[in-house]
């Protein structure tokens, strides 16, 4: 996630908390894994073989070994020709509801079902920025889950993740893609109501207090950090630590529907659920990027790396490999296991993959003894700060390097007995496209969530998208053959109020003349103050329902344009993005209907790079009602505190 600035003191033990300090491995006793509790059904697999402690064991038959990035895994390979067979007929009925005036998607599909690699590949990126991001993500998404009540009523874009074949999520976003997904594929309204059970997302406790008793956890605040901290010494016997370890285990406790968050819950084990099996959801993917010990990371010169529910690696050339997700510690050395290595299980806990992907750079020291923590607690987080340099306090430690040996001719990481990993915004590609604008994936279209705080009052600006589109300029050939659309300045973004709406890049793919495939449409919906104020800080640690279930409704508004009341159109033009390159491929005319919806929403190149004025949005729909949230999102010149309790526009009743 971005970095923002504007931070009450009161939260700087949250901040340096999420950093990561790698903590030599010392002995103590392991940790168990959780059972499962609560109104949800059984959720991923508590399937690591010693709780949070991760263990070796016999291998497979075939022993694990690491490959190249020459294209994708054979069993992406294979699950994506399951997942067509879903999203097909999925987006041909979205389509046709959608309605384009004059195109009969039904006919279409039909003519092109002999090639369906001529029909459109849906993909949805939802960026770093806290509870913030995770929150208005998590909006968008029920927007485009046709499993939501009234979803798919007219003027609603329920529908669109059946659609979709991948799910990336980097930092909040990553929080938000992983409870989806360790929590059983549920919808967001699980995540917030279960079935009028304890709600998974209890914000209203912070997580630096933890959770309240009853429901799932039976914890005070200080069997809370007992039980992190006893479960975090497990690992240490056998594997360098990090704060990473503690801030994950943090995490699950507020996203994982399981007693103390799920300590044996793995992200491999997504690859053996019914759900994804099936191809009933789409692929998730959450974003890391390596960073060494006191390197300042840029989009230029930054590896990205991903996890997939099968591998952990990267497509760019500084590394160009991936590695068994489900053997990440296991003591690799040239790409293969020595003949008499045991095959390490559990390394990959959900909640660590988590905190990877979420560890905040190096911004404020630790305030420990103005926190009411547990001594013990207290004690190892001291030592973790005073023994690292602050500019490496957010490196997660992945020991054994599984990458060591592995193209020592060209990778930067293959000396290292360490690979250190880092929060997947660090480099400000702060919404996770890298691993959606790989050739391999021939993803079509891209809907990328932005709530990252680049203005002063925590607004999106453009900067992640600028990111990325200078990465693939680079010389220096980081990008690898990745193409991306072209992209203004971010001053032109708030001039040209690109980001107060939704807005096409990429639209004409015939501007592009690499010779290579054309990139992704994008279509950029930047978070926006519809009914709520949702530019918290990144930093905020609590939130009541109230507040959270007004950041998911003002997400929903943002992504469907409330529900199209503040455009007609948008649905179809929504229809146009998805349709746009599979229509270039099979030179079909572009209706005029989207012609229309290119004209609005397409950036046409215009820029107006002047120095913008502060930029403060006020609300374009009447606010929902939420307790008292005095300090939150600044709206119009003042701080936004709207009163008393939720009622009416929780996802969907749009005024």
């Amino acid at each position: 996630m971005k970095l923002d600035f504007h931070v009450a003191a009161t939260v700087v033990f949250s901040v340096a908390c999420q950093a990561s300090l790698i903590l030599p491995r010392q002995a103590s006793s392991a940790g168990d894994a959780g059972a499962i509790l609560g109104a949800l059904e059984a959720r991923a697999l508590p399937n690591a073989p010693n709780g949070y402690t991760p263990q070796g064991g016999n291998c497979p038959s075939t022993r694990p070994e690491l490959r190249s990035a020459d294209g994708l895994s054979p069993q992406e390979t294979s699950w994506l020709e399951t997942r067509r067979s879903v999203t097909l007929p999925a987006m041909k009925q979205l389509l046709n509801r959608l309605n384009i005036s004059g195109f009969d998607a039904s006919t279409y599909f039909s003519d092109n079902m002999g090639n369906t690699s001529m029909l459109p590949n849906i993909a949805v990126a939802v960026s770093g920025g806290g509870y913030r991001a995770c929150l208005n993500g998590a909006g968008a998404i029920q927007a485009f889950d046709s499993r939501e009540d009234n979803s798919t009523a007219a003027g609603h874009l329920g529908g669109l993740l059946q659609s979709a074949t991948y799910l990336a999520g980097l930092s909040g976003g990553g929080w938000l893609v992983g409870s989806i997904f360790v929590n059983n594929y549920t919808t967001i309204s699980g995540l917030l109501y279960n079935n009028n059970a304890s709600s998974v997302w209890e914000f209203q406790n912070s997580i630096f207090q933890g959770p309240a008793t009853g429901g799932l956890q039976v914890l005070d605040s200080t069997e809370y950090y007992d039980t992190i901290y006893n479960e975090v010494q497990g690992k240490t016997v056998h594997f360098d630590t990090s704060i990473t370890d503690y801030w994950g285990r943090a995490l699950s406790f507020q996203l994982v529907n399981a007693t103390d968050g799920g300590p044996g819950y793995t992200w491999s084990s997504t690859a053996s659920q019914d759900f994804f099996t099936s191809g009933q959801s789409p692929m998730p993917i959450l974003v890391t990027d390596g960073r060494a010990p006191g390197e300042l990371l840029i989009s230029g010169n930054t590896t990205v790396y991903e996890f997939n529910p099968w591998e952990f690696g990267t497509f760019d050339p500084t590394t160009y490999g991936f590695v068994p997700l489900e053997f990440l510690g296991s003591n690799f050395s040239g790409g293969v296991l020595p003949p008499n290595d045991q095959c390490v299980r559990g390394f990959d806990n959900v909640g660590y993959i988590m905190g990877t992907s979420s560890s905040l750079f190096n911004s404020f020291l630790l305030e420990i003894n103005s926190t009411s923590i547990p001594s013990a607690f207290k004690t190892v987080l001291t030592h973790l700060l005073t023994s690292i340099g602050e500019n490496n306090d957010d490196i997660a430690a992945y020991t054994p390097n599984p990458f060591l040996g592995f193209h020592n001719t060209t990778s930067l990481v293959a000396q290292s007995p360490s690979l250190t990993l880092v929060d997947g915004g660090e480099d400000l590609q702060n919404i996770p496209l890298h691993p959606l604008i790989q050739p391999a994936r021939a993803v079509d279209v891209i809907f990328a969530i932005d709530s990252s705080a680049d203005t002063t009052y925590n607004w999106p600006n453009g900067t992640a998208l600028v990111a990325t589109y200078e990465r693939a300029l680079n010389a220096s050939g980081i990008a690898n053959g990745t193409a991306f659309p072209s992209i203004p300045d971010q001053n032109s973004f708030v001039n040209l109020g690109l980001n107060a709406r939704p807005t096409f890049f990429g639209c004409n793919a015939s501007n592009f003349t690499s010779g290579g495939p054309p990139p992704p449409l994008v279509v950029y919906v930047p978070n926006a103050p519809y009914v709520y104020y949702s530019n918290v800080s990144t930093f905020d640690p609590s939130y009541n329902a109230s507040e959270r279930d007004a950041i998911v409704a003002n997400g929903a508004a943002v992504a469907s344009r409330a529900n199209a009341t503040t455009d007609p159109a948008w649905p179809a033009c929504v229809a146009c993005a998805v349709l746009a390159r599979s229509w270039e491929r099979t030179s079909f005319p572009v209706p005029s209907a989207c012609a229309d919806c290119f004209r609005t929403y397409c950036w046409d190149g215009e820029l107006n790079i002047t120095r913008p004025a502060e930029y403060e949005p006020t609300l374009r729909l009447e606010a929902v009602d939420v307790q008292s949230a005095a300090g939150r999102g600044r709206g119009h010149g003042v701080w936004a505190a709207l009163g008393t309790l939720v009622v009416g526009w929780v996802g969907w009743g749009v005024v």
